[in-house]
């Protein structure tokens, strides 16, 4: 273990959200950055990683006491317990002890070499597996949590982050997988299910949310087919919401070498972060000090939190912006936990983005302070005219 750089586990206390597919497409991902990187499934009773991959007819070798993982490409390494069984329907009737010892086989005796990431694929819940690969593998970066808005889906997922709070394992974020449905004709989102629930977790857990995912019938065909979704149709808006979830975890992979990483598994350490009881925060682009005309193209970004009830400002706080770059301020606005973005001009891709990331689109408002674009707002009296700008 100690010639792999990063180590991200992905869990979720829930079954049937999409976990095996966000933990293949993220390995994949940074293999494509140019990353050497290994992917383990450790899910003893249901390993899906062959079938996503189409890996299923592959089988691992031994050389003297190493295991020798199977290859997907150059820089992708696999290990899965799908690789042991004789036939894919074979069922393991096993005990904690027994997934203890062949998970610890898995990370001692596979011959992994040099890695820059290993992501690791736990299957549901917060039992034996998951344990075991936390007291296994020593020094890991952290949790990305995966979930699906609905209520009961986030009752369960709420006790995998506990799991990682009772752990000290830093949450590296959460992704809200089947988020809503963008209609490819219209643009239009429709909520398959209601709420907001991951990201609602996210602030009330104070821990990153990293992106919502829609559902689309082609990520559905790429995993029956076993082509990681983002190289199935990389073009696709469901691929980009993808990629603009993973970007923070390559950014922060180099901020933990360099020690300048800050995040969290315990609530009210993170000002970014704010309580979700009847408050919402409404994000405005600001240059000298009144709304600029671009989103894109401002000095810095007023943070209004306000209470929903009252309709009163509870705080303003001045940030200043990631580098303008395709994708960046929508996921960078979604980790700072705003619901609502109030701008002048803004192109149809943003507002894409801006959708699939829960995010609320005003524009076309004139160039005032934030305090006075926000009151109009809160008393339904805010003038809007036409998108300034929609390139």
């Amino acid at each position: 273990m100690e010639n792999i750089t990063h180590k991200f586990i992905v869990l979720s206390g829930k079954g049937g959200v999409g976990k095996s597919s966000i933990a293949v497409n993220l390995a994949v991902w940074l293999s494509m950055q140019g990353k050497s990187v290994g992917l383990l499934d450790i899910d003893i009773h249901g390993p899906s990683i062959p079938k996503l991959l189409n890996l299923e007819d592959r089988k691992v070798q031994i050389k003297g006491k190493k295991i020798k993982p199977v290859l997907y490409s150059d820089t992708l390494k696999i290990m899965s317990i799908g690789f042991l069984l004789q036939n894919e329907s074979d069922a393991l009737i096993w005990r904690g002890p027994m997934k203890h010892n062949v998970i610890k086989q898995f990370v001692t005796d596979v011959s992994w070499g040099n890695l820059d990431y290993l992501v690791v694929d736990c299957p549901p819940g917060t039992g034996d597996e998951p344990l075991s690969i936390v007291q296994l593998l020593g020094k890991i970066d952290g949790a990305i949590i995966i979930t699906t808005p609905q209520q009961l889906a986030i009752v369960d997922v709420k006790k995998c982050l506990t799991f990682c709070k009772q752990l000290k394992l830093p949450v590296l974020g959460v992704i809200e997988n089947m988020s809503g449905f963008i209609c490819p004709h219209c643009n239009n989102r429709i909520e398959i299910f209601k709420g907001d629930g991951g990201k609602e977790m996210a602030r009330d857990f104070n821990v990153p949310f990293l992106g919502s995912v829609p559902i689309d019938p082609a990520l559905a065909r790429a995993c029956d087919s076993g082509k990681p979704f983002i190289d199935f149709d990389s073009q696709n808006p469901t691929a980009q919401a993808i990629v603009s979830a993973f970007e923070p975890l390559l950014v922060l992979g180099k901020q933990i070498q360099t020690g300048t990483a800050f995040y969290s598994t315990s609530q009210n350490k993170n000002p970014a972060n704010k309580e979700k009881q009847n408050k919402m925060r409404i994000a405005i682009p600001v240059t000298a000090s009144k709304l600029s005309a671009h989103f894109g193209h401002c000095e810095e970004f007023a943070m209004v939190d306000v209470d929903e009830q009252t309709k009163e400002i509870s705080n303003i706080v001045k940030l200043q912006p990631p580098g303008h770059q395709p994708g960046v301020l929508p996921q960078w606005l979604n980790e700072q936990q705003a619901d609502i973005i109030i701008a002048g001009g803004m192109g149809q891709r943003a507002q894409q983005l801006f959708a699939q990331n829960n995010i609320k689109v005003v524009i076309g408002a004139s160039d005032q302070a934030p305090e006075q674009l926000v009151k109009a707002y809160l008393n339904d009296t805010l003038e809007t005219g036409d998108n300034i700008c929609d390139h």
